[in-house]
């Protein structure tokens, strides 16, 4: 399945994408395969075959495989963060009594340096993918240090996104950490599936010419 991440077909690497979601990180859980699948996944960042595209669906975000392999690296540091911790131990399963956890925490400061290197990437999918996948990984103690300097870029990357899922990220991130978010917009109106802020070619199937519902929402 990891081999297949980087196949010369499209079809094969869209079906080991599709795998990592739902065999290693199913629903967002974590498994005793994810933290060594995320080790996995950062350290072929770096390999060309990355920049291959991978099939896309109504829900997918924009990119290539490297923007979704961040993006899948996001999903799983989401699991791991305080919030996540505290939502837990609410619920009597605090993080550090699920070892498939305490695994992938003990790997976010490998996952910020490895995310981090494409933040300045030329494709605006993978950089803001980057940016994205840094901000739950800037939860761990051993790499918070860098907030600072990943506040700017930030606001550069996120927060100028054309996407307002991405813009909405970086306005919750410099709120939870103190810093100002001042003159960054987020969705105009969260609860509306069909919104003219949807607009991007890549988004045009959800939405019709006057901003109106071309098809039935996902639900």
């Amino acid at each position: 399945m990891l081999v297949a991440l980087l196949d010369a077909k499209q079809a094969v690497r869209t079906k080991a994408l599709h795998d990592i979601h739902h065999v290693v990180h199913h629903q967002n859980t974590l498994y005793e395969a994810t933290a060594p699948t995320a080790l996995y996944v950062a350290a072929i960042l770096s390999d060309p075959r990355t920049t291959c595209s991978v099939d896309k669906d109504r829900w997918s975000l924009p990119g290539n495989m490297r923007a979704e392999l961040l993006g899948w690296i996001t999903s799983v540091a989401n699991e791991v963060t305080e919030a996540a911790d505290t939502i837990g131990s609410e619920h009597g399963f605090p993080l550090d009594d699920y070892p498939p956890a305490v695994a992938v925490r003990d790997i976010r400061p490998l996952l910020f340096s490895a995310a981090f290197a494409y933040v300045g990437d030329s494709d605006r999918h993978v950089s803001e993918a980057a940016m994205a996948a840094c901000i739950p990984l800037l939860d761990d103690p051993r790499v918070r240090h860098h907030r600072a300097a990943v506040v700017p870029l930030l606001r550069q990357v996120l927060g100028t996104s054309e996407l307002w899922q991405y813009r909405e990220r970086a306005i919750d991130a410099l709120d939870a950490w103190g810093e100002d978010s001042a003159g960054l917009e987020g969705q105009r109106n969260p609860f509306l599936f069909c919104d003219t802020d949807l607009v991007p070619d890549h988004l045009t199937r959800y939405a019709g010419a006057d901003a109106g519902c071309s098809e039935e929402p996902p639900f």
